[in-house]
């Protein structure tokens, strides 16, 4: 059976199971199969594909039909133009993300400062910002030390060697007097769905570490919490900005205007949602 033929059969199966994105899906899943990037597969699509990548491919599909997510079954996504190992340990690094990263680059104007992640999970926020600012120290915490493990091992590969990766339940890690007004800026992606929320059984989420994802005080506990708690390591005029769901905004806005922030705003994501707020001391 050809390549084509495999995609063929594949999409509509994947679509009767429910997948928004079937076609790609498939693209993905068979290019991992048989480490062909998908331009080859749309130039070669005809040639024959041996048994034992059609064997690969179809295991892929049917753990795709179970709603298994693709960054799983291949272990990587890209996030910001990097190509990041993943695994079940962490949230898949998603597009929504890179508002946060916008955001901040635009904040991180000289050549030289200090950025924390915290919750870095893959380390996929830390590694981009990394990544445009080499001038730039950039630590990653994340409270799961596989996680930590995982985002330092993306590092070196990427060969970004302006970030480090620390295990710390927030800023349990930084109580050290030397980290006080240190950082001049502070991003987090927390858990910010709320234990109740329907989208907890939908989808990829899942499969995804529900420590990473559900908070208390129906999804604002986390981001309360680090609203609260982030001036002290911030520098003077130093930036806090956090993720949060479609329909948190006000709220976290509310949050750091009561914690003393300034100029305080909400940054829309590619879906016209409100999906960063942030505000400087």
């Amino acid at each position: 059976m050809t390549y084509d033929a495999l995609l063929r059969l594949a999409v509509p199966r994947l679509q009767a199971a429910g997948s928004p994105s079937a076609r790609i899906d498939a693209e993905v899943l068979l290019s991992h199969a048989t480490g062909y990037n998908r331009t080859w597969l749309y130039t070669w699509g005809d040639r024959e594909c041996p048994t034992w990548e059609h064997a690969r491919f179809d295991a892929l599909v049917a753990a795709r039909a179970q709603g298994q997510p693709v960054a799983y079954l291949t272990g990587e996504r890209e996030f910001w133009g990097l190509r990041l190992a993943t695994s079940a340990d962490t949230l898949i690094p998603r597009p929504d993300t890179e508002t946060l990263v916008e955001a901040v680059l635009g904040r991180g104007q000289a050549e030289a400062g200090w950025l924390l992640d915290l919750g870095t999970g893959t380390g996929a926020i830390a590694l981009a910002f990394a990544s445009e600012k080499p001038g730039w120290h950039v630590m990653g915490a994340d409270i799961r030390l596989e996680a930590v493990r995982l985002a330092a091992r993306n590092a070196q590969v990427l060969a970004i060697a302006n970030a480090e990766f620390v295990q710390s339940d927030w800023f349990s890690a930084f109580s050290a007097p030397e980290y006080a007004n240190k950082f001049n800026i502070i991003v987090s992606n927390p858990p910010y769905i709320a234990a109740d929320d329907p989208h907890l059984c939908q989808g990829d989420v899942r499969f995804e570490p529900r420590s990473a994802l559900v908070a208390e005080a129906n999804g604002m506990a986390d981001l309360i919490h680090l609203a609260n708690t982030a001036s002290v390591y911030l520098s003077a005029e130093g930036w806090l900005a956090l993720e949060h769901g479609y329909s948190q905004a006000g709220q976290v806005r509310e949050a750091l205007v009561l914690a003393g922030y300034q100029n305080v705003e909400s940054v829309r994501d590619v879906g016209g949602h409100e999906r960063v707020t942030l505000g400087h001391l």
